[in-house]
């Protein structure tokens, strides 16, 4: 199928149009970053308005890049949650709306799901793996069967990873988001020179909490005042990014060990960090497991990725109905119980 997917979840506004679920013949992505900068953070209704008034244009710029017209489109995926409610129903109403105009069937993807299958754009995963998902809103293990079947084996607690990224950026007074700064500035720094905790390591789950590092991070500057740029800020970043892989490593470790996986998927914004990517092509290397890692231009939230899964269920008839809504929360494992 030609599917036109659309991800409106959070800040991103993107569109792509993808064949049979593996070739991107386009992908736009309008990012509102710059907007939400001034607020150190997303705000809901800002982000619901500016897709407002993205969507159509991105919607447009998407078929002319692809060389094709709306006639040409078979189906739509489109996120239909987690996210924020306001941000994720621009894009289903949109969604719907293309569906009953064109007579074509429409899906809702859950959002992590286009995480797990952005690598699958780029060369074919078999099942089962294990998949660590790490965004500002996620960091999940789960071990994946097959399309809609999912096992969740640990979770955060309290902040994501790349959420304990920005908000520990924030502390260091760098801009919104920081994520990437704090990246770039550790490998400037060293990894050991202020030892920090390193949560839930040895409580023999496979949750995360990164809440903690977050308020050892904001206790270290308020007795040691950073000056950016400077090697001490440096020192920060790198024993920061040092303690977050660590944990991330040590128990998807344990996760690999307890599933016999052979294949592991990292996927979600924090996939692009250069220090996780490292350390996890050290702990496959070391234990004998494929790793797939999409290129960053898919790591972060973009629409090509919904369109693997939605490629899967319309083609096997699972089309979502009319008076389907979006869902700010959505558990993945109660995906299996819709394919019945």
């Amino acid at each position: 199928m030609i599917l036109l997917s659309i991800e409106t979840s959070c800040d991103e506004t993107a569109a792509a149009v993808v064949q049979g679920g593996r070739e991107i013949l386009s992908s736009v992505i309008s990012s509102q970053i710059a907007i939400h900068a001034a607020y150190g953070g997303v705000v809901p209704e800002i982000a619901s308005r500016k897709h407002l008034e993205s969507l159509a244009p991105v919607i447009s710029q998407t078929l002319k890049d692809a060389g094709i017209g709306m006639e040409t489109i078979e189906g739509v995926a489109v996120t239909r949650g987690p996210g924020l409610s306001g941000a994720l129903l621009v894009g289903f109403s949109a969604a719907k709306a293309i569906a009953v105009a064109r007579k074509i069937p429409f899906v809702g993807v859950h959002h992590i799901e286009g995480h797990l299958f952005a690598p699958f754009l780029e060369q074919p995963v078999e099942f089962p793996f294990l998949a660590l998902v790490v965004s500002g809103g996620h960091t999940h293990l789960y071990h994946v069967e097959g399309f809609g079947h999912y096992t969740t084996l640990g979770r955060t607690i309290d902040d994501a990873a790349g959420e304990a990224y920005d908000k520990c950026a924030k502390i260091m007074g760098m801009q919104y988001p920081g994520g990437v700064l704090i990246d770039r500035m550790a490998q400037s720094g060293n990894p050991d020179a202020i030892r920090l905790p390193r949560p839930l390591l040895r409580d023999g789950s496979l949750n995360f909490s990164f809440s903690g590092l977050k308020t050892a991070v904001m206790q270290h500057v308020m007795k040691n005042p950073l000056s950016i740029p400077g090697q001490a800020a440096d020192d920060l970043c790198a024993s920061f990014q040092e303690a977050v892989c660590h944990v991330l490593a040590a128990k998807t470790e344990a996760a690999i060990r307890q599933c016999g996986a052979t294949r592991l998927v990292v996927a979600g914004g924090v996939a692009c960090n250069s220090g996780l990517r490292g350390r996890m092509a050290t702990l496959c290397t070391k234990l004998g497991v494929e790793l797939y890692i999409p290129h960053p231009s898919l790591c972060g939230d973009n629409a090509a990725m919904l369109a693997v899964p939605g490629d899967y269920y319309l083609s096997h008839g699972h089309v979502s109905s009319l008076a389907l809504d979006v869902t700010a929360t959505w558990d993945m494992d109660s995906i299996k119980e819709t394919l019945k």
